[in-house]
């Protein structure tokens, strides 16, 4: 069948996807994930639930009668909940200017990428609740250090760290680096490229190309209201008796707050009394454990990442996946700790994160022509071209579908400089 494409069209679509993949600068850093076939995910809706990682508990003793179990399976929903395109009607003038459809092409690539960059940004940066707050700005290996302390001390992997700066910090690191007298390339590139590319205190450090703020709690003085307020971690959930999946990442935690109408998604913050505990060891730090705003479900409640989870609550599900060392108490104060506008740093271990490529039908002959492709990360790029002989144009569309999704809230987080 004789393609309908000029030649110019051609050559640009090979460019787009050619290039696609050298532009997900954060993207890059999730893991692919494709857990069903196209007709599977058109009879889930394109939702589906993706297994978390699993913790386990040792007890003391050669009697263990009393703490035999099933195993608590967790799983976390994840959707294909992105679908983009760029839209655009060309002439027949337009179609045989090769630099204009370059130009057209590159476009529409930094584009596309930019979105699936912001979206893996924001499920990382506004999701992940690790939260490392420096009152001063940024200087290199000390900021990164901090995220070393904060995932080593709750037992997160030492591979696949990851840390994203925006511009304005990452400048500042490499200044810092550029500004010392050693003759290395890592500071002949920080002086030359304002860049760091190198493992600074186990994590891999990058430069995001965009500066995206998260601006100062609005809270006022909170407080818990109303004790034991926890998640129970199970495999699933009953209710007028159909049985299915729980998501266990968060709490829905019952707050006295001054101005609750202007908490947001993504404020971090601590509650007194509670502290962080090694995952595996179930120690207690001594460190506040920090959480963020997800969502606002009713009034005077906010949903917090991750959930809270303690040993004392009795179940096995609790002594496996415990995180803090007990409950807030009623009246238990909550700190927000982005106290000023920042740019958000965010930071993970690659196996919480997934991006998940979508699908979607279009052929040729069904009144149009398409061209399609999947990069290497498993994006789906599609190129659909209509003609009209009114005026001999043609409409030209670009569409990309994916998801996002973070299995593990504590294997992320974020960084904010000049916190008072």
């Amino acid at each position: 069948m004789a393609t309908s494409y000029t030649k110019q069209e051609q050559v640009m679509f090979d460019k787009v996807i050619d290039g696609f993949d050298d532009l997900l600068v954060i993207s890059k850093g999730f893991e692919s994930y494709q857990p069903l076939s196209a007709q599977e995910q058109v009879s889930a809706l394109d939702k589906f639930w993706v297994p978390a990682p699993m913790i386990g508990a040792s007890y003391d003793g050669f009697d263990q009668s009393a703490n035999f179990d099933g195993l608590t399976q967790l799983n976390v929903p994840a959707s294909v909940g992105f679908h983009k395109s760029i839209p655009k009607t060309l002439s027949s003038k337009n179609l045989r200017n090769t630099y204009a459809m370059d130009q057209f092409g590159r476009a529409a690539k930094q584009k596309l990428a930019s979105d699936v960059n912001l979206a893996c940004f924001n499920t990382a940066a506004l999701y992940g609740s690790v939260v490392s707050k420096r009152t001063g700005a940024a200087t290199g290996y000390d900021d990164v250090a901090d995220l070393d302390n904060r995932f080593t001390r709750i037992g997160m992997p030492h591979d696949g760290r990851k840390a994203f700066y925006s511009p304005s910090v990452m400048n500042a690191m490499a200044g810092n680096l550029a500004s010392r007298s050693e003759d290395t390339a890592r500071s002949k590139d920080a002086y030359e490229r304002a860049l760091i590319r190198s493992d600074i205190a186990g994590f891999e450090v990058f430069k995001n190309d965009q500066e995206i703020l998260l601006a100062a709690a609005g809270g006022g003085a909170t407080t818990v209201n109303g004790a034991n307020q926890r998640t129970v971690p199970a495999a699933t959930l009953t209710s007028a008796g159909l049985t299915e999946n729980k998501d266990n990442r968060y709490t829905d935690l019952v707050i006295t707050a001054t101005t609750y109408a202007n908490i947001k998604v993504g404020d971090a913050l601590t509650i007194a009394g509670v502290n962080e505990v090694h995952l595996i060891t179930k120690q207690n730090t001594g460190f506040l454990k920090t959480f963020r705003v997800i969502d606002k479900p009713a009034g005077n409640t906010i949903r917090v990442y991750p959930a809270i989870i303690d040993a004392a609550e009795g179940s096995i599900g609790s002594k496996e996946y415990a995180n803090v060392s007990a409950t807030p108490a009623n009246g238990a104060t909550i700190t927000w700790l982005n106290t000023a506008n920042a740019a958000l740093n965010p930071f993970f271990c690659k196996e919480s994160m997934i991006l998940i490529p979508g699908s979607f039908t279009v052929t040729n002959g069904d009144g149009w022509s398409v061209m399609q492709a999947q990069t290497d990360l498993g994006v789906g790029i599609t190129y659909t071209r209509q003609g009209s002989i009114n005026d001999l144009s043609c409409k030209v569309r670009w569409d990309i579908d994916f998801g996002t999704a973070i299995l593990n809230p504590e294997m992320a987080g974020v960084q904010l400089f000049n916190q008072t």
